[in-house]
C-alpha cells in the first residue's frame, strides 16, 4: 500500500512557532518542493510503508525518505503532464484498502487525528497515486512485450517447481497462460518504473537531509513565514 518514530542521528532544519516550540522539520527537497518530517509519519502511520525485520528505525526511516522522494518526483512529472483524470471508484476502494490495516473505524479516526489528516486529504493522496498507476500503464505500458517463450521458460522453471514444492496439481500451460502473462508484465513494468524514476531522480534538484554529515541550512527553511504556524 505502526509507531511513528522519532528522527534520530540526522541532522534537519526545524521550523519553530513563535513560542518557539518544535513544529516541524524539512528532510529533504526536491525542486524547491519541501518533505516534511510530518510527510514521513504520515506515511508510516497510514501504514503505507512497514518497516523490515532487522531494520532499525533510522534505516527505516531512511527508506521511507527515499520513497517519498520518488514518489514526488512521479507526481511533479503527472502533474507536468496534467493527468486528472481517476475513477471516484477506485479513490474509494484506495481509501478503504488504507482503512483496512486499522482493526476498527475508531482506530482509523484516531489515527488520522493524530498524524493531521483530513478525509479529504487522504483522498487527494490516493488520487494522486492513482494518477501516477495511469500514467505508467499509458506511458510505459507499451514498452512491455512478453513473449510465448518466456511464458514457457517461466511456466517450466518457477510455476511447476513452485506447485510441485508445494505439493500442489500441476495445472497445463495453456489454463494458466495468461495468468503468467499479467505476472511477467507487472514484472517488466517494475523494472520500467524503477528506470523512469532513476531518470527522473537524475535530472532532479533534490537536496537530502537525513545524508549523514549533510549540515547545510535548507533554503526553503529560510523562506517559510513561521507566523503562518
Amino acid at each position: 500500500m505502526k509507531a511513528l518514530l522519532a528522527l534520530s542521528v540526522v541532522i534537519v532544519w526545524p521550523l519553530q512557532a513563535q513560542d518557539g516550540q518544535l513544529v516541524d522539520r524539512i528532510v529533504a527537497v526536491v525542486d524547491e518542493d519541501p518533505i516534511l518530517a510530518s510527510d514521513l509519519d504520515r506515511v508510516i502511520g497510514l501504514g503505507l510503508i512497514e518497516p523490515g525485520g532487522e531494520e532499525t528505525e533510522e534505516g527505516f526511516r531512511r527508506r521511507v525518505l527515499d520513497r517519498v522522494i520518488e514518489e514526488r518526483l512521479r507526481f511533479h512529472e503527472i502533474d507536468r503532464f496534467g493527468f486528472t483524470e481517476v475513477s471516484l471508484n477506485d479513490v474509494d476502494r484506495g481509501v478503504e484498502e488504507i482503512r483496512g490495516r486499522f482493526r476498527s473505524d475508531e482506530v482509523f479516526e484516531d489515527s488520522l487525528r493524530a498524524l493531521g489528516v483530513e478525509k479529504e486529504e487522504l483522498r487527494q493522496l490516493v488520487a494522486r497515486q492513482l494518477m501516477v498507476m495511469t500514467y505508467v500503464d499509458e506511458r510505459l505500458g507499451p514498452r512491455v512485450f512478453v513473449s510465448a517463450d518466456e511464458i514457457r521458460q517461466y511456466y517450466d522453471e518457477t510455476l511447476v517447481p513452485e506447485l510441485e514444492g508445494r505439493g500442489e496439481p500441476v495445472a497445463d500451460l495453456a489454463s494458466v497462460r495468461e495468468e503468467i502473462r499479467a505476472v511477467l508484465k507487472e514484472l517488466r513494468l517494475d523494472d520500467e518504473i524503477v528506470r523512469w524514476t532513476a531518470e527522473l531522480r537524475a535530472e532532479a534538484d533534490i537536496e537530502d537531509y537525513l545524508e549523514s554529515g549533510h549540515t547545510a541550512v535548507p533554503p526553503v527553511a529560510l523562506a517559510v513565514d513561521e507566523d503562518s504556524y
